[in-house]
């Protein structure tokens, strides 16, 4: 299965209009917003939990990244309710589940080889960053690895730029913003491959996003060699 794939094009995917796709286990489901591979895969998604589902046991060989967006999602080593950002580098495993419901953002299999950092960022966690124009609060959730992930509150009717990045990926939390002639409201997704740069008009109620500045797909990248097309 391939989705979004091409990683040379600016891609915006509005995740509200995508179909729930079921998983192996029963009351998970996914939105699929970039993927290379079935079960197994190279992958970004929002997943969404029934109250009560769960997944057995399992390792995550090309490491797992997710910030919890709706309820409560669990596992063996705690609780981690809405606005947390968990990083479990390559080879770690768990048995995710959640007992009211819960709803995340993930990314699967796109860890460098040599990113061995696992970090648990709570709400309020994270470095306060510097603020730029037209941002009314900025905490760096995770700078390393290439990488530098950013929760961000947007002034409403502010311009948002951002540029000189290897790739930039982003995500509508709250509130709403223009960027081109596109409409971007919560959860919508956008990937922009390096050299593109990303400006953006912030509507009345401003925004609230989680971005990445990173090459789309690192070069020293988790290897995964059973691709299904």
């Amino acid at each position: 299965m391939r989705v979004n794939e091409d990683l040379a094009v600016p891609t915006l995917v509005d995740a509200t209009k995508l179909n729930w796709v079921p998983s192996p286990a029963k009351g998970v489901e996914r939105r699929m917003l970039f993927r290379i591979g079935d079960e197994k895969a190279r992958a970004t998604s929002i997943v969404r939990y029934a109250a009560g589902s769960q997944f057995s046991y399992h390792r995550h060989p090309g490491g797992e990244e997710f910030l919890v967006l709706e309820g409560v999602f669990q596992d063996e080593t705690g609780d981690f309710r809405a606005g947390t950002y968990v990083r479990n580098p390559p080879g770690s495993g768990h048995a995710p589940r959640t007992k009211e419901g819960c709803t995340i953002f993930v990314k699967l299999w796109q860890f460098r080889r040599d990113d061995g950092e696992h970090i648990v960022r709570r709400p309020g966690d994270g470095l306060h960053a510097p603020l730029r124009p037209g941002v009314d609060e900025a905490i760096e959730l995770f700078n390393g690895a290439d990488e530098c992930v950013m929760l961000e509150r947007w002034r409403p009717e502010a311009t948002i730029e951002l540029s000189g990045f290897d790739g930039l990926e982003l995500l509508v939390l709250e509130g709403e913003l223009r960027e081109g002639d596109a409409r971007l409201g919560p959860f919508s997704w956008l990937r922009l491959p390096a050299g593109k740069p990303f400006r953006a008009q912030v509507a009345s109620k401003g925004a609230a996003v989680w971005y990445k500045r990173a090459p789309l797909l690192h070069e020293q990248v988790c290897p995964f060699d059973q691709l299904s097309i």
